[in-house]
């Protein structure tokens, strides 16, 4: 069953849309449901894929880009809300999007003056963030269409999503085979599992570049959001927030979130780490790292009473406020999308690694596996 195109590209939020058959069911409750979503210029087709639980959160995804259009978790009264960024058709994505909960690859966050060197032999990217190399390109993950599969288990909705970058896409070496695996759980929980293999050393940082707004998308900023990040250092970027390659303490500074704080209680400070990001633009050293994921970040939203946990394998977290939202794009339900209305938390190895070799590596070896999992949980508190 086909819907017919004006029908399908609307997403209504209470997810009524007519869909085609649920692909599975568990009980009353937890499924996996696909619907046409759109179509691209060559006439691919572009399909939404919501999974709910059995507390009828539910999360959105596409295979264009990978994109989380919707996550809708419980306030304190148990009401459902949309807690991310996006549009309401598809038509907008490819045009007027700010990476809104897109798959960033293959290189998540900047590469200085875009380039790397690699067994000594240069490779140029695409200038897309005036002289650097910001999110994989022109046309980095977040515009490939994926191949979608269904890997769910009893009780677990999860979908698959595969793409072969081919050697020389966007600058990189290597065919690289990528795949990532979103789980939704009956805890509120989205994991995502990240792997990948090379047939060529390369340079791999996968990420999601999911914004959220715990009040609900579109109600306003963020700045009374409290943050936690478990991180001791961050590190300091140049006028063009490349890093330094100084690893700086946060103890007395802006940026010691090791203790709930509100975004906006420093935001505005005289700090030129902040001038220069417009706000918080930066990446945080995490103090754990492990195989099993350790939680990086927490935040809590008082109106809503919602709390979001990032728990990651990850050595680094780029917190963002929403600096570069400025009005102009209008999002789900014609809202305008202002400065600081969202945040995003981008698990990730640190930006410009491949040009400082005391930053973790992100070579991946010819042969090797590529592994890093990240999960979003959402919880509530009581008044």
């Amino acid at each position: 069953m086909i819907l017919n195109r004006r029908r399908a590209i609307s997403v209504v939020a209470g997810f009524g849309l007519a869909t085609c058959a649920p692909k599975l069911t568990f009980g009353a409750a937890a499924r996996l449901d696909k619907q046409l979503f759109g179509h691209l210029p060559d006439g691919r087709l572009v399909e939404l894929y919501t999974m709910t639980n059995r507390n009828s959160a539910a999360v959105a995804i596409m295979n264009y880009g990978g994109v989380v259009v919707l996550l809708k978790v419980p306030d304190r009264q148990g009401a459902l809300g949309d807690v991310v960024l996006g549009f309401d058709t598809f038509d907008l994505y490819p045009t007027k999007s700010r990476h809104f909960g897109a798959l960033i690859g293959r290189y998540g966050n900047r590469i200085g003056k875009a380039r790397f060197t690699l067994h000594g032999r240069e490779y140029e990217l695409a200038h897309n963030d005036g002289e650097n190399a910001l999110h994989g390109g022109a046309q980095g993950f977040e515009k490939v269409l994926w191949d979608a599969r269904d890997v769910s288990r009893p009780g677990a909705p999860a979908l698959e999503l595969t793409y072969l970058s081919k050697d020389g896409e966007e600058g990189y070496p290597g065919n690289l085979h990528a795949a990532v695996t979103y789980t939704w759980t009956d805890a509120n929980e989205l994991r995502l599992d990240y792997t990948a293999t090379t047939d060529k050393d390369t340079v791999v940082n996968l990420t999601n570049h999911s914004y959220f707004n715990l009040a609900g998308e579109g109600e306003g900023d963020i700045l009374a959001h409290e943050i936690m990040i478990d991180a001791d250092r961050f590190t300091p970027v140049d006028a063009g927030l490349i890093p330094t390659g100084e690893l700086r303490g946060v103890a007395g500074t802006p940026f010691d979130f090791r203790k709930l704080t509100a975004i906006g209680a420093r935001i505005n400070d005289a700090d030129e780490q902040l001038k220069r990001g417009g706000g918080y633009d930066h990446n945080f050293v995490l103090n754990r790292r492990s195989r099993i994921p350790a939680l990086a970040a927490r935040v809590r939203e008082p109106k809503s009473g919602r709390i979001m946990e990032v728990r990651t394998t990850q050595p680094g977290i780029q917190f963002y406020s929403g600096n570069f939202l400025d009005g102009s794009i209008r999002g789900k339900g014609g809202k305008a999308y202002r400065k600081r209305s969202a945040l995003c938390l981008e698990t990730q190895h640190f930006p410009d690694s491949p040009n400082h070799p005391n930053f973790p590596s992100t070579i991946l070896k010819r042969n090797a596996a590529y592994r890093h999992t990240t999960i979003y949980s959402f919880s509530t508190e009581r008044a």
